[in-house]
């Protein structure tokens, strides 16, 4: 039977509700654009930890949630926040103070390893990473792989085509389903009943929540099923997927979101400041994590000003005259 009730909740009760101290989770977007921060900032918030994370690539919320210690174990393609950190901060030094466990694919394994979840199947084939280390170094012991069910018993397999010289492809990859128990993913609009429409580039994100057991979708827009239905082409996450729906206005900032407001250099600048160094960051979170109740404050002390700065342009869809400074400042 057709779930079509409606979905919508608090974001602080979706998040209390669907995310437990060990799940295994994912969120969408990708690098400095659609993060689902406000969720991100909740999960800290409410101290949740010990998280199994699945990424694409993604940026300033997986680091976030590495920095708030949420995250114990990591299957990623990569993580970077655009120029202000290649490579993000915590998470570099939480792998290179072994206080993370990390196993890492190729940008196209993981978005087929979220297709073969979604599709029900166990695994796709590749010819990704052949030649490469990927291959070769597994982040998860065999010790830890017994222990949580959940993980695949193999980072991946490397066999024989089974087809011959078929497209010259004497080898291929397989690489395992992903099953997340909980993906949380930001959204431009979305119904009551958890229709979602993605504007812009999806990244992994329509892969993801089919995959997933439960989904949380925070929004921009929160709208009539009927006006979901006036080009019902372009929209790609039917509510059957969709466990919450928590309308967050500016819930992937830092980050952007297309046709609505860009990423803001000037946060993103100062975060990476803060994050290399261990006494700035402690400050950093409980100014704007700790120090706040809701994603509506944390948007009060960052300030109207601020917002408007970095509102999309109707014709492009991104935010103008936008500027990165290399010494780290914002004028």
């Amino acid at each position: 039977m057709e779930d079509r009730r409606n979905k919508v909740m608090d974001l602080d009760e979706a998040i209390r509700t669907f995310v437990r101290d060990g799940s295994h989770m994912s969120i969408g977007g990708f690098s400095i654009s659609r993060n689902p921060m406000a969720a991100v900032y909740t999960i800290i918030r409410q101290g949740i930890k010990n998280l199994h994370f699945y990424v694409h690539s993604n940026g300033t919320g997986i680091d976030e949630l590495i920095g708030g210690g949420c995250i114990s174990r990591l299957e990623i393609a990569y993580g970077g926040n655009g120029k202000a950190a290649t490579t993000c901060i915590r998470f570099r030094k939480a792998v290179q103070e072994g206080t993370l466990q990390v196993e890492d694919y190729s940008n196209y394994q993981m978005t087929l390893r979220f297709a073969a979840g979604a599709m029900g199947v166990p695994f796709l084939p590749t010819r990704s990473s052949l030649g490469t280390d990927i291959i070769n170094r597994w982040g998860f012991s065999e010790e830890t792989r017994n222990k949580d069910p959940k993980i695949a018993d193999k980072k991946l397999v490397v066999l024989d085509n089974p087809f011959g010289s078929w497209a010259d492809a004497p080898k291929v990859v397989l690489v395992p389903a992903i099953h997340p128990d909980v993906t949380i993913i930001h959204v431009q609009r979305a119904d009551y009943q958890g229709t979602c429409r993605i504007l812009g580039l999806t990244y992994a994100d329509i892969e993801q929540a089919k995959a997933s057991r439960h989904v949380i979708v925070t929004c921009e827009e929160l709208v009539e099923p009927g006006q979901m239905r006036e080009n019902p082409g372009l929209n790609q996450i039917p509510f059957i997927h969709v466990s919450a729906v928590c309308h967050v206005p500016y819930g992937a900032y830092p980050t952007a979101v297309y046709r609505y407001y860009d990423y803001d250099p000037q946060y993103l600048i100062a975060y990476a400041r803060a994050a290399r160094d261990e006494q700035l960051f402690r400050k950093y979170q409980d100014e704007f994590i700790y120090g706040v109740n809701n994603h509506g404050e944390f948007l009060d002390r960052i300030g109207r000003k601020r917002l408007e700065q970095i509102q999309a342009d109707p014709r492009t869809g991104y935010a103008v005259n936008l500027q990165w400074y290399d010494r780290g400042e914002m004028t």
